[in-house]
């Protein structure tokens, strides 16, 4: 059986080509072989966020602050969590979030999630939706896109909007709004 300590565990680069989302992840839910629920722990150093402000339509997320003070932007306004504190991200535009170090710290977060072989996240102000099919091999991208190994299709009318296939590469497609 594989064990992950969410303290001490140890994270790998995240590759962005945004500048203000710099940070390490594991992919906890994988290394441990989960299929029904996903788990990636997230370090941040001052000043940066997981990624931009977005929601998903088929999946909820919890965070759980392990390390340092992280700044929750949701609908209803920004949070600071302590270590020890979780909040859920419903599915749907209620639960938006962005996760953000704004403190001067390091700070660390483990999120888990619901894993449907089909996702779609939203990030309403860039007006843009991804989708992704097939979780195990899915690189999160930053927007305007979400890309998704393996895929050649086009996505139509998912919940009134229309998504599309943009551009890709060898096993990759990637869609945008």
């Amino acid at each position: 059986m594989e064990t992950f300590n969410l303290f001490s565990g140890e994270t790998d680069e995240w590759p962005q080509e945004e500048p203000g989302y710099r940070c390490r992840a594991a992919r906890v839910g994988s290394k441990l072989g989960a299929s029904r629920l996903g788990m990636s722990v997230y370090d941040l150093p001052p000043g940066e966020a997981i990624g931009p402000y977005h929601f998903e339509w088929t999946d909820e997320e919890w965070l759980i602050a392990l390390e340092g003070q992280v700044t929750i932007r949701m609908p209803e306004g920004a949070r600071v969590l302590d270590p020890g504190e979780v909040v859920c991200f419903p599915a749907g535009p209620e639960g938006a979030h962005e996760v953000r170090n704004a403190h001067d710290v390091p700070v660390r977060v483990a999120i888990f999630s619901t894993m449907n072989e089909f996702g779609i996240v939203e990030y309403p102000e860039n007006e843009q939706v991804g989708g992704n099919l097939g979780r195990r091999d899915a690189l999160h991208a930053r927007p305007p896109c979400y890309v998704t190994r393996g895929v050649s299709a086009s996505l139509v009318d998912l919940s009134e909007r229309s998504v599309h296939r943009c551009r890709s590469r060898p096993g990759e497609s990637v869609f945008h709004r």
